[in-house]
């Protein structure tokens, strides 16, 4: 492997793993089901599309490197069938997406008049 192709080969595994972190970062920061399944599934899928490409470049063969490139666009298909159902449930149950104004709106309310 020449040098360039393992420097690109790092820089998108970093990337990936920065993704994937962002990713999980906003599970943990987002308010609602709709923003945490949006965090987690665009970063997650950029991030391992990242990471597979990077790891395709260090692979031995064209070969191994299509099943690593597989695994991605298979974990894309997936991800999309998963959040579809997640977010479809979510609305079924009555779930709404959380909204800045409405919740200002529900505070002044609770509020007492001065």
């Amino acid at each position: 492997m020449t040098e360039w192709l393992s420097v690109a080969s790092h820089v998108l595994v970093v990337a990936g793993i920065f993704f994937f972190l962002a990713g999980s970062l906003g599970l943990v920061r987002f308010t609602d089901v709709y923003g945490r399944l949006h965090a987690l599934t665009k970063a997650d899928n950029l991030g391992l599309g990242l990471l597979c490409t990077g790891l395709a470049l260090q692979a031995s063969g064209l070969a191994e490197a299509a099943k690593i490139m597989l695994v991605w666009v298979l974990v894309l298909v997936a991800s999309g069938i998963g959040a579809t159902l997640v977010a479809s449930t979510a609305a079924a149950c009555g779930i709404r997406p959380w909204l800045k104004r409405a919740s200002a709106e529900r505070e002044a309310a609770k509020r007492p008049a001065e």
